[in-house]
């Protein structure tokens, strides 16, 4: 049995800020590692609060999704990981928006962590299938 992997890389999301790939395809599945709210032309945070970060990670998301032939629509487990806890209404509202993964919603676990990467407010992970 052959166990190919392909990593899937797009300038339509940020680039990895370590050794790591943005994505990785393998057994049907695509495996997303968490984005943060960077903006990928100017790899800036995106201005503002916890809703316009989220935006933007999922945006990030859809990305590299869709460098590696699927979508937020066969996402089947996501990880969202705080800065926190206070911010997950907020959160929550913008990651319900049917924009981004419509009436199908994947399984999810939420954390509050002590802090994350470039000290942004939320970054989420993502599962798919490919």
């Amino acid at each position: 049995m052959t166990h190919a992997k392909k990593v899937v890389q797009t300038d339509a999301a940020p680039k990895a800020l370590g050794p790591y790939s943005q994505a990785v395809v393998a057994n049907g599945l695509v495996f997303c590692a968490g984005q943060i709210p960077l903006d990928p032309a100017t790899g800036e945070i995106v201005q503002g609060g916890i809703a316009e970060q989220t935006h933007q990670v999922l945006k990030n998301l859809r990305a590299v999704l869709k460098a590696a032939g699927s979508d937020l629509g066969h996402a089947v487990k996501t990880t969202v990981f705080l800065k926190s806890m206070d911010s997950f209404a907020a959160m929550n509202e913008v990651y319900g928006l049917p924009e981004y993964f419509g009436s199908s919603t994947p399984a999810r676990s939420t954390v509050e962590v002590a802090r994350l990467p470039r000290d942004v407010m939320v970054e989420i992970e993502v599962v798919a299938l490919a």
